[in-house]
């Protein structure tokens, strides 16, 4: 794939993973291991709330096709088939889910130098279509996204972005919910390996006149030890514990305090995930 400015799901996605990613309020417990034959399984239990789940997950590489399926406790089968390179600088992921049939969609991404583009459509009597286009290079890139469904013959949503990445930063706004929401982060780099970082991010919804704006960061207190935390305007306080206690295995202890409700009782979450 070239080295161009990204896809448009890119643009803000920094921000987003350091504010939300392995935050949880639930139990999660993972095992991962490896076939002789290559394949990569995955177990997951979670326990959300007074609810417990579980899934398999199976993962198969040959050459250029990555086949992925996941069977859950609900009787579900999701089936993911990717595709690299059918076509030069042409990705191709075909997804679906069994009994849902109309859950089936074809992704088709494209790859230059100085542009991406994305189209999705539904595998369904009555398909959806959205559209990404994002021009630039991997420092500055602009974006927009657009979906239609062709069963009303109206657009579902309208997106549009910049992000401006740097060695030590980065930077997006976004436009979207059909120009009724606009968001603006930056992120900024603490250490080379990228693994200290802080981070805020300022939103606004102009139908309702609501603003949140929520800062947050990362540290790494050592090579096995991440220290992550967040808060925003409206007193919602984040923090969390990760240790990898053996290699590549990771313990995350996580908690959300309501600081405007000290009533309110504490959510905390953990996950433990094993891998080989």
């Amino acid at each position: 794939m070239s080295k161009g400015p990204g896809l448009f799901i890119d643009i803000g996605q920094k921000a987003k993973d350091l504010l939300n990613k392995e935050y949880t309020a639930d139990q999660k417990f993972t095992v991962s291991t490896y076939t002789g034959a290559g394949v990569a399984l995955t177990s997951t239990a979670l326990k959300k709330g007074g609810l417990s789940t579980g899934d398999i997950a199976a993962l198969y590489k040959y050459k250029n096709t990555q086949f992925d399926v996941k069977v859950d406790t609900d009787s579900n089968i999701s089936t993911t088939l990717t595709f690299t390179e059918i076509l030069p600088s042409i990705k191709t992921i075909a997804s679906f889910k069994v009994p849902d049939y109309n859950s089936g969609k074809l992704e088709i991404q494209y790859f230059h130098d100085h542009a991406t583009f994305t189209t999705t459509v539904g595998l369904n009597q009555t398909p959806g279509v959205d559209v990404t286009a994002t021009i630039g290079t991997p420092t500055i890139a602009f974006g927009a996204e657009a979906g239609y469904d062709t069963t009303s013959g109206n657009f579902t949503k309208y997106t549009t972005g910049i992000s401006v990445t740097k060695p030590d930063s980065c930077s997006s706004i976004i436009l979207g919910d059909k120009g009724d929401s606009i968001k603006a982060s930056y992120v900024h780099y603490l250490d080379q390996l990228k693994k200290s970082a802080a981070v805020g991010e300022i939103s606004r919804r102009f139908s309702t006149n609501e603003n949140t704006f929520t800062v947050g960061g990362a540290y790494a207190v050592d090579h096995l030890t991440l220290i992550k935390a967040k808060l925003n305007n409206h007193g919602r306080l984040g923090a969390l514990l990760q240790h990898e206690v053996v290699p590549k295995s990771l313990l995350t202890v996580s908690g959300e305090l309501d600081t405007k409700a000290l009533d309110k009782s504490p959510r905390f979450g953990l996950a433990l995930a094993l891998k080989p």
